[in-house]
Formats: C-alpha cells, structure tokens, sequence
C-alpha cells in the first residue's frame, strides 16, 4: 500500500500543488516555513481524518478562501483508491472514498494506516497522562474498529456521571439509584477498553525494547510500562469505594480514563532525567514499534511520515535510523528537512532511491 498521487488545494499554505509520489522514500526539502510539514499533515488527513497538529479543521483553510480539498489516490491490493477530504467554512467536513462519502469517520480509520513521527511528539513524554493514552488509542483504533466506538461510549458515559456528581453538589440531592446505573454502564464499558489496551500493551513492549535496543546499540537501559487502576483492582469495586470521594471533588476518580504509561531510563523518569537525544531515540523507538505492531496486525505496511526528524539526533543514531527505515521493513516513507543535500547523502550512503522535491513558500518543486 503506498500514495501514488496528493493534490491540495487552500490547504494551509498552499493555494494549488499536484505530486507524484515514489512507493518508496520521499523527502521534503525546504526552509523552515516553507510548507515542507503541511505536506505531511495532508497525507495524515487522508488516512486518518484529521489534522496531526491542529484538530480544528476550519484553521486549515488558506487564509482569504473559503475551503480546502486534500485529494489522494492510493495503490492497495494493485487497485486505485480515491480518497477526497474537503471543507467549506461553516459547514461539515467532507470524506469520501472513491467518490462515495462515508456516513462514520470511524469506518476510514484504519484502512490507511499511518505513523507519523514529529518534534511535537516530545508531549508524549514531558505532558500529561492524555497524551500518552492519546498514543496508546491511536494505535489500537488503527487496528480495532470497535475500539474507537467503545472509547466514545465510555466518554459520553463519563461525562454523564461527571454531570450527576455535580447536580448532586449543588443540589444536595442524592440519587444512588441514578448513580448506579451510571456505574454498570461505566464498568462494562471501561472493562472492555482496558483488556483491549492490557493485550495490546503486552505485545507491544517486546517491540518497543527490540526497536530501542538498535536505535541506541544498547547504550541505555530503558523500561515502558502500562500503569491501570484496573491492573490492581476490580472496576466496579474501585467505583463504590471512591462515591463519597467522587462526590466531593464532583468528579470521577476511577477508570480507564486515568491510565497512563510510565517511561524511565536507568530506572528514573525519562521525563527528568533523559537528554533531549535520549528523549527523542524514545518517541522514535515507540513510534517504530507502532509501525510494526500495525504492519502485523493489518498484514501490509503503512506510511511512515518523519518530520524534521534529524534535529537533536546525532551522527551514529540517525544512521541507525535511516538504515532501519530503509530496509524491507518499511514500505513508502516520506521525511522532511531543511537539507535536501543532507537527506541526499545520507540514502546515496546506505544505496537506497530518493526522490527530492523542494518546496518554497508553499511551492512544491520535483
């Protein structure tokens, strides 16, 4: 599976650019500015929907028009697919595969499947516990269609309970009855979204400690693990004891919606004490192991996006990188870098075809 064709029109920088991809590695060569990433997010857009930066859809509509169209056409199974997203403002967003558009989103999640690797990943370590299950979803969802309508049962379920606990405070009336309800429904859903991400998890590390291995040739010693309430207690149970904690704060304290994974290297927080190369040859690693979870799950490869991937690596490690992306592991491969010459040397090196275009001010030149 790989991109054969990307046409924009107003999205972001671009007023109009039409590319002929390679099925195997491209790269985007330009200043910082230029439009080298908005190329990437577009490619993002036709796989899973939305922006990887900006979940605002209107804002990437080229300033003074009044709509954007990504358009793709894909080789899968030796077939064209068709792919169109489109959006005029102040009206809903478009999506469409060969010419018919889908009723769900969620149907398209999945068929594309994508792992892009870029600077803002650094949020998976530094920021808070959303981001990383934010990770964790993303993957599975590639893999799991049921998965993502679980977690937006779980979400409205959650949101509801949240709403009742503060009626409750501010009325001062307390309705267990409603509550329980709230409860069972919470526990059947939540139950099913943490075995799904405990079996993930499980497969998921191996990969993970085989890619970093490779990345650093084992200079560090580094451990992920998943971290659940449910991992420790039953989730029903976990709920009854925390009603009169969950009623003071207005809130709910338990759940699926709290878990998170927890990074280390040399057995402290990769969030403290890693180097910004150890931060990096991390986000990589799991975004490596993302690739290859879903290329064993799905049965062929996706499409990986390294933006501006070259910053804060050095020499030995971006080697190792670029020899593992360039291998029969991976199939198309798109990389952004303010160096044309750079990324040139680097595949004429390891005797690996590149195509580079160069874009400048939202112009892109093969």
């Amino acid at each position: 599976m790989y991109l054969k064709q990307l046409s924009l029109l107003n999205f972001k920088n671009y007023t109009q650019a039409e590319i002929i991809l390679e099925p195997g590695v491209n790269a985007f060569a330009g200043n910082n500015g230029a439009g080298k990433t908005n190329l990437l997010d577009a490619v993002h857009y036709l796989s899973l929907c939305k922006s990887y930066f900006n979940p605002i859809d209107s804002q990437q509509i080229k300033q003074g028009a009044d709509f954007f169209m990504v358009n793709g056409v894909f080789s899968k199974d030796d077939k064209a697919e068709v792919i169109a997203c489109g959006l005029k403002r102040n009206q809903k967003k478009q999506f469409k595969r060969n010419k018919k558009e889908y009723q769900r989103l969620a149907d398209h999640i999945g068929l594309f499947p994508l792992v892009m690797i870029s600077p803002y990943d650094i949020s998976i370590i530094i920021e808070g516990s959303e981001e990383r299950r934010k990770f964790i979803d993303n993957v599975i969802s590639q893999t799991d269609n049921g998965y993502l309508d679980e977690l937006i049962a779980y979400n409205k379920i959650l949101l509801n309970r949240n709403a009742l606990l503060k009626l409750i405070a501010d009325t001062g009336r307390y309705d267990p009855q409603m509550l329980e309800v709230y409860d069972e429904q919470l526990v059947l859903s939540g139950t099913r979204i943490f075995e799904k991400r405990k079996k993930f998890m499980e497969v998921f590390i191996g990969i993970f400690n085989r890619h970093y291995r490779f990345i650093s040739d084992e200079a560090e010693m580094v451990e992920l693990n998943y971290e659940s309430q449910l991992l420790t207690g039953d989730f029903a149970q976990l709920l009854k004891k925390s009603t009169e904690r969950d009623r003071a704060l207005e809130r709910t304290t338990n759940g699926v919606h709290k878990d998170d994974l927890h990074f280390t290297i040399h057995g402290m927080a990769m969030k403290k004490f890693g180097s910004q190369g150890q931060q990096k040859s991390f986000l990589i690693a799991l975004k490596l192991a993302q690739y290859t979870f879903l290329n064993e799950q799905k049965g062929y490869k996706p499409l990986l996006l390294l933006d501006d991937i070259f910053d804060k690596l050095d020499e030995n490690r971006t080697r190792k990188l670029m020899q593992m992306v360039s291998n029969n592991d991976f199939g198309q491969v798109f990389i952004t870098d303010t160096s044309g010459e750079r990324v040139s040397r680097i595949f004429n090196d390891l005797d690996v075809q590149i195509r580079i275009f160069k874009v400048d001010k939202g112009i892109v030149y093969a």
